[in-house]
């Protein structure tokens, strides 16, 4: 029934756009977004943006809309989506005019301990913090919904969960996309048993097969009746505890009770004339992100060209120190004192900009990533991620980042709930200088603690315009996250880009360690010769992002989905 659902969308948008654009649209743009007049909804699949789409027409708000698509993607999206893992929200309220933002990432069981993924030599096992039950941290995003609910909703909870719950028991198509990512996780989902029954009757999996989850179905069910009760108490928490019990996890019953999110005061800055209001810790993104544009907004990055090779050597060399400082100083708070002040600061941005003046004037070689130490100049995660961006009616404005971590998380559904469960203890430092399933090193601060919340590198971004929201941005993508974001932020407001072109525009990389440049293969090959011959070792790579970008300006919403993710798709309301 869902065949031609997502075809019929874009061919609205289009038409929308047609007759748009040629008032309110950037005739020098390469691509339109999507454009509304009474809200809009991005998200990485189309049927979880119909599903906020059918949210904000019924009357709901932007809080509303975002309870009721992070539970359907938990049916539409498993290798991301979920209710057995976490994530963060950042949100603007129109009727406050304050931003909030909500931590409900997952925690470190009581029973982990810090050395509890190494081998007798020392060494880390690193399939043992990804794959399987050891891998598993206590999940938040249910509780993170009901918080959000509780504290902004205006519909019932129950009617928020409906369009899952008809996802699951009914069952949908799957896209040609989610086919093909099934099939390359056959080897790892396939280990295990609930798993391999739910999404490999048939293997290989033909496109257009519909897939039901009645287990899922029912847990749903059990939360829309009884709010976090339904998944931390009750059936569905001794299903888990059992699972865990019987297959060598730590999860327990004290566990899931204890469990809460935590509303933390969002990050702000400021770049230009621009407000920026971002994730703080134990999420990385928001810090590194103000960090990279307080270095940014020394220059005149308009005169340098979009993504000619000296702009984009200074954003590599800006990445370099923004994830230096990542692997020595970001932690959980509530166990390590971040030094979020001294990173933030426009002085210490000064300081490092000491270093990168020459590109005033031309393009230097790189600096060794082995020069830069964290913090030198400071006084004394998956790919699989999903992002959506939401606007209401009201001007309330939302941007979420959630995850099981890697794609399926740990691969593991818990017996009986049709829960994939993640496995986000792989984000914790297991031995300090040792890099994750991502590459990223990391140091004492996010050493295994119980109860702790490992490092993220989550973004969710909101940039307000005379103090009113402008957009909101953010992406999967593990490590590249940060950089995904910030690129789109410069995107849009140095370069004055659509929301489409935003998106669409070739994205690069740099995490300090391993010293490489990343480079999507779309990248101009010029360019990355003339970078290539300053000095740069170059890695093509295929988009590991997807940035879902919602817009209010003049009076209209704009919206688009990253084609990077073929299923992701934003939808307006008229």
């Amino acid at each position: 029934m869902y065949k031609n659902f997502k075809l019929l969308i874009v061919l609205c948008s289009f038409s929308y756009n047609a007759f748009a654009q040629d008032f309110i649209l950037n005739p020098s743009s390469i691509t339109h977004p999507v454009v509304a007049s009474k809200g809009m909804v991005a998200t990485q699949h189309y049927l979880a943006s119909k599903v906020g789409e059918d949210i904000l027409n019924q009357g709901g708000n932007a809080y509303d809309a975002a309870v009721a698509v992070g539970f359907a993607l938990a049916v539409v999206l498993p290798r991301a989506g979920n209710i057995g893992g976490g994530g963060f929200m950042v949100m603007h309220d129109a009727k406050s005019n304050e931003a909030f933002s909500i931590d409900y990432r997952e925690k470190a069981p009581l029973k982990a301990s810090r050395d509890m993924y190494l081998n007798d030599d020392g060494s880390v096992n690193s399939l043992r913090s990804t794959v399987g039950y050891l891998a598993i941290g206590v999940p938040g995003s249910v509780y993170g919904m009901w918080e959000v609910h509780k504290k902004f909703g205006s519909m019932e909870w129950a009617e928020l969960l409906q369009p899952a719950i008809k996802l699951a028991s009914e069952g949908f198509v799957m896209s040609q996309y989610m086919t093909m990512t099934l099939n390359s996780r056959y080897k790892k989902l396939s280990q295990f048993p609930e798993t391999k029954d739910i999404f490999y009757k048939d293997y290989p999996i033909e496109f257009n097969n519909v897939l039901i989850q009645a287990d899922l179905a029912q847990t749903l069910t059990l939360i829309a009746q009884n709010g976090v009760a339904g998944f931390y108490e009750g059936e569905v928490a001794d299903k888990i505890v059992n699972a865990m019990e019987k297959n060598g996890g730590l999860i327990s019953h004290r566990d899931l009770k204890k469990y809460r999110p935590n509303w933390r005061k969002p990050l702000r800055s400021n770049y230009k004339e621009m407000n920026i209001i971002t994730m703080g810790p134990p999420s990385s993104g928001g810090i590194h992100l103000i960090q990279m544009l307080n270095i940014l907004e020394n220059y005149n990055l308009k005169s340098f060209g979009h993504n000619n090779p000296r702009y984009v050597a200074l954003l590599a060399e800006v990445m370099k120190f923004a994830y230096a400082d990542r692997s020595k100083y970001l932690g959980d708070p509530d166990f390590y004192k971040v030094p979020v002040e001294e990173l933030t600061s426009k002085e210490y941005a000064t300081a490092i900009n000491q270093k990168l003046r020459l590109f005033e004037f031309m393009i230097p070689s790189p600096l060794p990533s082995s020069s830069i130490e964290p913090g030198e100049y400071m006084r004394k995660e998956s790919e699989e991620t999903t992002h959506y961006s939401i606007a209401d009616q009201y001007g309330n404005i939302i941007s979420n980042t959630y995850t099981l971590n890697s794609a399926f998380g740990s691969g593991v559904t818990i017996e009986g709930t049709g829960i994939l469960m993640n496995n986000e203890m792989d984000d914790f430092s297991a031995s300090p200088g040792t890099p994750n399933q991502f590459g990223l090193l990391g140091g004492e601060a996010n050493k295994i603690v119980p109860e702790k919340r490992p490092l993220s590198s989550m973004t969710p971004t909101i940039v307000l315009k005379d103090g009113q929201p402008y957009f909101a941005t953010g992406s999967p993508g593990g490590s590249r996250i940060i950089t995904s974001v910030l690129q789109s932020i410069l995107n849009i407001v140095e370069f004055e880009f659509e929301v489409s072109d935003a998106i669409l525009a070739p994205r690069i990389h740099h995490q300090w360690y391993p010293d490489v440049l990343q480079l999507e293969k779309s990248y101009n090959s010029q360019h990355a010769e003339a970078l290539t011959n300053k000095g740069y070792e170059i890695m093509k790579i295929n988009p590991a992002t997807a940035l879902q970008i919602v817009m209010m300006k003049n009076n209209y919403y704009y919206g688009f989905g990253d084609t990077r993710r073929p299923d992701s798709l934003a939808i307006g309301v008229n």
